[in-house]
């Protein structure tokens, strides 16, 4: 996962991540992973930190430090840097809905198939388990942040206008409905019939295509 990250934004002439950044990356990557195969064996509420620590071979302590909650095992990601200078390598004067159409495109085809396999892991916890449902928005509150203060620069808008900010909090929130929506629809990673490893991702990407387009034409739906 790191490695194919850090290869899309040197290729898209984005700053490549450093190796002390790549360390802590494999670090979060390897907890989350034993999150994720113990949520499924046993169930999210019936996993203790202390078991996602020794499944990953690591010290509570560092799981804390990586993730403050077990929710944000889930949800939070590591790649708020990644995405300010993908956003900032957009040219200036794009529209903000195809700059971050053209981002968010970018990030899913640099993903693995495993990557991909979490991503539906993700949804679907969003979706399940009431704990990791209610910090969304938390998570929301501080993707918008970012975004929106990169977008704002951009701009030439002060930090914090409104326009921005609503624009910023509308286009995420619809890339995290129609994640959900292609979660819904794919097999279960590893299942028979699965399609998070090969239908899914073009799927997905046209799905945020779809929802890119509605955003872009003023949130007016089509006849038929």
């Amino acid at each position: 996962m790191v490695s194919a990250r850090t290869s899309a934004a040197a290729s898209a002439g984005r700053p490549v991540i450093g190796l002390r950044e790549r360390k802590k990356i494999q670090t979060r990557q390897a907890i989350r992973r034993a999150a994720y195969r113990l949520f499924d064996e046993q169930g999210y509420d019936a996993t203790p930190v202390d078991q996602i620590a020794e499944a990953a071979d690591v010290s509570p302590s560092t799981v804390f430090r990586y993730f403050p909650t077990k929710e944000d095992i889930v949800l939070r990601d590591a790649y708020g840097t990644v995405l300010e200078a993908a956003i900032r390598s957009r040219p200036v004067g794009e529209p903000v809905a195809e700059t971050l159409r053209q981002v968010t495109l970018a990030a899913l085809r640099a993903l693995g198939a495993g990557d991909r396999g979490e991503l539906v892991r993700r949804a679907r916890l969003i979706r399940d388990v009431p704990a990791v449902r209610g910090r969304t928005a938390e998570t929301l509150a501080r993707d918008t942040e970012l975004i929106s203060t990169v977008l704002a620069e951009r701009a030439g808008r002060p930090a914090g206008d409104l326009e921005v900010r609503v624009i910023s909090t509308a286009i995420l929130a619809a890339l995290q409905e129609t994640l959900l929506r292609w979660a819904e629809e794919c097999g279960t990673p590893g299942s028979a019939g699965s399609r998070a490893t090969d239908g899914g991702p073009a799927e997905l990407e046209a799905m945020v295509h779809r929802t890119m387009d509605l955003l872009t034409r003023g949130l007016t739906l089509s006849s038929g």
